[in-house]
Protein backbone atom coordinates (compact mmCIF):
# COMPACT_ATOMS: atom_id res chain seq x y z
CA UNK A 1 0.00 0.00 0.00
CA UNK A 2 1.50 3.26 -1.23
CA UNK A 3 0.82 6.87 -0.20
CA UNK A 4 2.37 10.22 -1.12
CA UNK A 5 4.09 12.08 1.69
CA UNK A 6 5.43 15.59 2.13
CA UNK A 7 7.57 15.36 5.24
CA UNK A 8 9.70 13.00 7.33
CA UNK A 9 7.02 13.12 10.03
CA UNK A 10 4.39 11.90 7.56
CA UNK A 11 6.67 9.07 6.47
CA UNK A 12 6.83 7.77 10.03
CA UNK A 13 3.14 8.35 10.77
CA UNK A 14 1.80 6.78 7.59
CA UNK A 15 4.07 3.73 7.68
CA UNK A 16 3.08 3.08 11.27
CA UNK A 17 -0.56 3.34 10.13
CA UNK A 18 -0.08 0.63 7.52
CA UNK A 19 1.68 1.96 4.41
CA UNK A 20 4.38 -0.30 2.99
CA UNK A 21 5.74 2.29 0.55
CA UNK A 22 5.82 6.08 0.29
CA UNK A 23 6.04 8.42 -2.69
CA UNK A 24 8.26 11.47 -2.12
CA UNK A 25 9.34 14.35 -4.28
CA UNK A 26 9.58 18.06 -4.90
CA UNK A 27 7.77 20.39 -7.27
CA UNK A 28 10.77 20.85 -9.59
CA UNK A 29 10.32 17.26 -10.73
CA UNK A 30 6.94 15.95 -9.58
CA UNK A 31 3.35 17.16 -9.58
CA UNK A 32 0.70 17.07 -6.89
CA UNK A 33 2.87 16.14 -3.93
CA UNK A 34 1.32 16.95 -0.51
CA UNK A 35 4.60 18.65 0.46
CA UNK A 36 8.24 18.77 -0.56
CA UNK A 37 11.10 16.56 0.46
CA UNK A 38 14.13 18.22 -1.11
CA UNK A 39 17.06 16.35 -2.60
CA UNK A 40 19.12 17.35 0.44
CA UNK A 41 16.67 15.47 2.67
CA UNK A 42 16.27 12.37 0.51
CA UNK A 43 18.82 10.29 2.39
CA UNK A 44 17.04 10.92 5.69
CA UNK A 45 13.65 10.16 4.10
CA UNK A 46 14.83 6.89 2.59
CA UNK A 47 16.68 5.87 5.74
CA UNK A 48 13.59 6.53 7.86
CA UNK A 49 11.30 4.50 5.62
CA UNK A 50 13.75 1.62 5.26
CA UNK A 51 14.24 1.49 9.03
CA UNK A 52 10.47 1.06 9.36
CA UNK A 53 10.40 -1.66 6.70
CA UNK A 54 8.90 0.39 3.85
CA UNK A 55 10.06 1.32 0.36
CA UNK A 56 10.57 4.80 -1.08
CA UNK A 57 9.67 5.85 -4.60
CA UNK A 58 10.63 9.26 -5.98
CA UNK A 59 8.00 11.13 -7.98
CA UNK A 60 9.21 12.61 -11.29
CA UNK A 61 5.85 12.66 -13.08
CA UNK A 62 5.89 16.16 -14.57
CA UNK A 63 6.42 17.05 -18.23
CA UNK A 64 9.75 18.83 -18.55
CA UNK A 65 10.61 21.89 -20.60
CA UNK A 66 13.94 22.26 -22.34
CA UNK A 67 15.34 24.66 -19.75
CA UNK A 68 14.62 22.10 -17.01
CA UNK A 69 16.42 19.13 -18.56
CA UNK A 70 19.82 20.18 -17.23
CA UNK A 71 18.50 19.62 -13.67
CA UNK A 72 17.78 15.93 -14.20
CA UNK A 73 21.28 14.34 -14.01
CA UNK A 74 22.16 15.85 -10.62
CA UNK A 75 18.77 15.02 -9.16
CA UNK A 76 18.84 11.43 -10.41
CA UNK A 77 22.29 10.95 -8.91
CA UNK A 78 20.98 12.28 -5.58
CA UNK A 79 18.07 9.82 -5.75
CA UNK A 80 20.45 6.94 -6.41
CA UNK A 81 22.84 7.98 -3.64
CA UNK A 82 19.90 8.14 -1.23
CA UNK A 83 19.16 4.49 -2.15
CA UNK A 84 15.55 5.11 -3.16
CA UNK A 85 13.79 1.99 -4.40
CA UNK A 86 12.43 3.37 -7.68
CA UNK A 87 11.70 6.45 -9.77
CA UNK A 88 8.17 7.16 -11.01
CA UNK A 89 8.11 8.99 -14.35
CA UNK A 90 5.96 9.81 -17.37
CA UNK A 91 8.22 11.94 -19.57
CA UNK A 92 10.65 9.90 -21.74
CA UNK A 93 13.29 12.57 -21.04
CA UNK A 94 13.58 11.11 -17.55
CA UNK A 95 14.22 7.63 -18.93
CA UNK A 96 16.94 8.92 -21.25
CA UNK A 97 18.71 10.49 -18.29
CA UNK A 98 18.23 7.40 -16.13
CA UNK A 99 19.94 5.26 -18.75
CA UNK A 100 22.85 7.66 -18.99
CA UNK A 101 23.41 8.65 -15.37
CA UNK A 102 21.71 6.07 -13.10
CA UNK A 103 21.18 2.90 -15.17
CA UNK A 104 20.94 0.72 -12.05
CA UNK A 105 17.79 2.47 -10.82
CA UNK A 106 14.39 0.78 -10.97
CA UNK A 107 11.64 2.83 -12.57
CA UNK A 108 7.86 2.79 -12.87
CA UNK A 109 5.90 4.12 -15.82
CA UNK A 110 3.18 6.61 -14.85
CA UNK A 111 1.52 8.33 -17.77
CA UNK A 112 -1.46 9.53 -15.71
CA UNK A 113 -4.68 9.30 -17.75
CA UNK A 114 -3.02 7.72 -20.81
CA UNK A 115 -2.08 4.44 -19.11
CA UNK A 116 -5.09 2.64 -20.55
CA UNK A 117 -3.85 -0.38 -22.52
CA UNK A 118 -1.49 -3.35 -22.31
CA UNK A 119 0.40 -2.45 -25.50
CA UNK A 120 1.54 0.88 -24.07
CA UNK A 121 2.47 -0.80 -20.80
CA UNK A 122 4.38 -3.53 -22.62
CA UNK A 123 6.20 -0.92 -24.71
CA UNK A 124 7.67 0.59 -21.57
CA UNK A 125 8.13 -2.83 -19.99
CA UNK A 126 10.34 -3.87 -22.89
CA UNK A 127 12.45 -0.79 -22.19
CA UNK A 128 12.93 -1.62 -18.53
CA UNK A 129 9.86 -0.46 -16.65
CA UNK A 130 8.92 -2.71 -13.75
CA UNK A 131 5.49 -1.27 -12.99
CA UNK A 132 2.69 0.51 -14.83
CA UNK A 133 0.50 3.03 -13.04
CA UNK A 134 -2.80 2.63 -14.85
CA UNK A 135 -5.44 5.25 -15.49
CA UNK A 136 -8.19 5.77 -12.91
CA UNK A 137 -10.75 5.43 -15.71
CA UNK A 138 -10.20 1.69 -16.19
CA UNK A 139 -12.84 -0.68 -14.89
CA UNK A 140 -12.18 -4.05 -13.27
CA UNK A 141 -12.25 -6.07 -16.48
CA UNK A 142 -9.85 -3.67 -18.18
CA UNK A 143 -7.44 -3.79 -15.22
CA UNK A 144 -7.42 -7.61 -15.30
CA UNK A 145 -6.89 -7.64 -19.06
CA UNK A 146 -4.02 -5.13 -18.89
CA UNK A 147 -2.36 -7.06 -16.09
CA UNK A 148 -2.55 -10.39 -17.92
CA UNK A 149 -1.33 -9.07 -21.27
CA UNK A 150 1.43 -6.68 -20.19
CA UNK A 151 3.29 -9.00 -17.77
CA UNK A 152 4.14 -5.97 -15.64
CA UNK A 153 3.36 -4.97 -12.08
CA UNK A 154 0.20 -2.87 -11.99
CA UNK A 155 -0.64 -0.01 -9.66
CA UNK A 156 -4.12 1.45 -9.20
CA UNK A 157 -5.58 4.15 -6.98
CA UNK A 158 -7.80 2.78 -4.23
CA UNK A 159 -8.72 5.89 -2.24
CA UNK A 160 -8.97 9.66 -2.45
CA UNK A 161 -9.67 12.32 -5.05
CA UNK A 162 -8.47 12.19 -8.64
CA UNK A 163 -7.02 14.83 -10.92
CA UNK A 164 -9.30 15.52 -13.88
CA UNK A 165 -7.70 18.58 -15.50
CA UNK A 166 -4.29 20.23 -15.44
CA UNK A 167 -2.35 22.85 -17.38
CA UNK A 168 0.72 25.06 -16.95
CA UNK A 169 -1.32 27.91 -18.39
CA UNK A 170 -4.28 29.88 -17.08
CA UNK A 171 -6.09 26.71 -16.16
CA UNK A 172 -9.21 28.15 -14.64
CA UNK A 173 -10.07 30.21 -17.72
CA UNK A 174 -9.08 27.33 -20.02
CA UNK A 175 -11.29 24.91 -18.11
CA UNK A 176 -14.28 27.24 -18.17
CA UNK A 177 -13.86 27.57 -21.93
CA UNK A 178 -13.40 23.80 -22.21
CA UNK A 179 -16.71 23.21 -20.43
CA UNK A 180 -18.52 25.47 -22.86
CA UNK A 181 -21.12 26.24 -20.26
CA UNK A 182 -21.60 28.48 -17.28
CA UNK A 183 -19.32 27.84 -14.32
CA UNK A 184 -17.83 29.89 -11.54
CA UNK A 185 -15.17 29.80 -8.84
CA UNK A 186 -16.00 30.08 -5.16
CA UNK A 187 -13.79 30.35 -2.11
CA UNK A 188 -15.27 28.83 1.04
CA UNK A 189 -12.98 30.61 3.46
CA UNK A 190 -9.20 30.71 4.01
CA UNK A 191 -9.06 27.19 5.42
CA UNK A 192 -11.47 25.50 3.02
CA UNK A 193 -9.88 26.24 -0.34
CA UNK A 194 -11.03 27.16 -3.81
CA UNK A 195 -13.71 25.28 -5.78
CA UNK A 196 -15.06 25.21 -9.31
CA UNK A 197 -18.84 24.90 -9.50
CA UNK A 198 -20.84 24.26 -12.69
CA UNK A 199 -24.22 25.89 -13.08
CA UNK A 200 -25.78 22.54 -14.04
CA UNK A 201 -24.41 20.80 -10.93
CA UNK A 202 -24.30 23.41 -8.14
CA UNK A 203 -24.05 20.79 -5.39
CA UNK A 204 -20.83 19.29 -6.77
CA UNK A 205 -17.71 21.26 -5.92
CA UNK A 206 -14.49 20.56 -7.83
CA UNK A 207 -11.47 21.41 -5.62
CA UNK A 208 -8.83 23.54 -7.33
CA UNK A 209 -5.34 22.49 -6.23
CA UNK A 210 -2.39 24.73 -7.02
CA UNK A 211 1.34 23.99 -6.93
CA UNK A 212 4.47 25.18 -8.75
CA UNK A 213 3.45 23.14 -11.80
CA UNK A 214 0.16 24.90 -12.36
CA UNK A 215 -3.44 24.50 -11.28
CA UNK A 216 -5.21 21.17 -10.99
CA UNK A 217 -8.97 20.60 -10.98
CA UNK A 218 -9.80 17.61 -8.81
CA UNK A 219 -12.84 15.31 -8.65
CA UNK A 220 -15.75 16.36 -6.39
CA UNK A 221 -15.99 12.87 -4.82
CA UNK A 222 -13.51 10.34 -3.46
CA UNK A 223 -12.68 6.84 -4.63
CA UNK A 224 -13.04 4.19 -1.93
CA UNK A 225 -12.28 0.60 -2.95
CA UNK A 226 -12.05 -0.83 0.56
CA UNK A 227 -14.93 -3.24 -0.04
CA UNK A 228 -13.45 -4.32 -3.39
CA UNK A 229 -10.02 -5.36 -2.06
CA UNK A 230 -10.55 -9.13 -2.57
CA UNK A 231 -11.42 -8.53 -6.23
CA UNK A 232 -8.35 -6.36 -6.75
CA UNK A 233 -6.07 -8.90 -5.09
CA UNK A 234 -7.52 -11.72 -7.18
CA UNK A 235 -7.05 -9.54 -10.26
CA UNK A 236 -3.33 -9.53 -9.54
CA UNK A 237 -2.98 -5.83 -8.72
CA UNK A 238 0.49 -5.30 -7.24
CA UNK A 239 0.31 -1.82 -5.72
CA UNK A 240 -2.56 0.04 -4.08
CA UNK A 241 -2.23 3.84 -4.01
CA UNK A 242 -3.89 6.17 -1.49
CA UNK A 243 -4.12 9.79 -2.68
CA UNK A 244 -3.68 12.07 0.37
CA UNK A 245 -4.18 15.46 -1.29
CA UNK A 246 -6.37 18.00 0.52
CA UNK A 247 -6.94 15.58 3.41
CA UNK A 248 -5.77 15.85 7.02
CA UNK A 249 -3.10 13.55 8.41
CA UNK A 250 -5.74 12.17 10.77
CA UNK A 251 -7.98 11.25 7.83
CA UNK A 252 -5.18 9.63 5.84
CA UNK A 253 -4.10 7.70 8.90
CA UNK A 254 -7.63 6.34 9.36
CA UNK A 255 -7.72 5.30 5.68
CA UNK A 256 -4.40 3.47 5.91
CA UNK A 257 -5.40 1.68 9.11
CA UNK A 258 -8.69 0.51 7.62
CA UNK A 259 -7.12 -0.86 4.47
CA UNK A 260 -4.24 -2.40 6.42
CA UNK A 261 -6.61 -4.30 8.71
CA UNK A 262 -8.46 -5.63 5.69
CA UNK A 263 -5.29 -6.60 3.82
CA UNK A 264 -3.79 -8.32 6.86
CA UNK A 265 -6.96 -10.30 7.50
CA UNK A 266 -7.04 -11.41 3.87
CA UNK A 267 -3.39 -12.40 4.06
CA UNK A 268 -3.98 -14.48 7.18
CA UNK A 269 -6.85 -16.49 5.72
CA UNK A 270 -8.40 -15.43 2.44
CA UNK A 271 -11.05 -18.15 2.56
CA UNK A 272 -12.35 -16.96 5.92
CA UNK A 273 -12.10 -13.27 5.02
CA UNK A 274 -15.14 -11.16 5.78
CA UNK A 275 -15.49 -7.42 5.34
CA UNK A 276 -15.83 -5.55 8.64
CA UNK A 277 -18.08 -2.45 8.37
CA UNK A 278 -16.06 -0.81 11.17
CA UNK A 279 -13.15 -0.31 8.76
CA UNK A 280 -15.31 1.88 6.55
CA UNK A 281 -17.15 3.52 9.45
CA UNK A 282 -13.89 4.84 10.89
CA UNK A 283 -13.15 6.55 7.58
CA UNK A 284 -16.68 7.88 7.19
CA UNK A 285 -16.45 9.58 10.58
CA UNK A 286 -13.76 11.85 9.15
CA UNK A 287 -15.10 12.07 5.59
CA UNK A 288 -16.05 15.53 4.34
CA UNK A 289 -19.87 15.44 4.14
CA UNK A 290 -19.71 17.34 0.84
CA UNK A 291 -17.70 14.52 -0.75
CA UNK A 292 -19.21 11.11 -1.41
CA UNK A 293 -17.24 7.87 -1.26
CA UNK A 294 -17.67 5.69 -4.34
CA UNK A 295 -16.15 2.96 -6.49
CA UNK A 296 -14.88 5.33 -9.17
CA UNK A 297 -14.78 3.58 -12.52
CA UNK A 298 -14.25 0.09 -11.12
CA UNK A 299 -17.80 -0.89 -12.02
CA UNK A 300 -18.14 1.68 -14.80
CA UNK A 301 -19.31 4.24 -12.28
CA UNK A 302 -17.97 7.79 -12.63
CA UNK A 303 -16.39 9.78 -9.82
CA UNK A 304 -17.30 13.14 -11.32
Amino acid sequence: MLISVGSIAQIERFIQAGATAVLVGESRFGMRQPGEIKSTDLKEAVSTAHRLGAKVYVNMNKLFRNDELSLLPEYLKAVQEAKADAIVFGDPAVLMNIRQYTPEMNWFWNAEMTGTNSSSASYWGQRGAIRAVVARELNEEEIIDLKQKSAMEVQIQIHGMTNIYHSHRNLVQSYLEHLGREATLIRKGPDKGLFLVEAERPDEKFPVYEDDNGTHVMSPDDICLLEALPELINAGVDSLFVEPLLKSDEYNEAVLKGYRQALDLWSENSKAYKFDPKWLANIQKLQNPDRELGFGFLYKEQVY
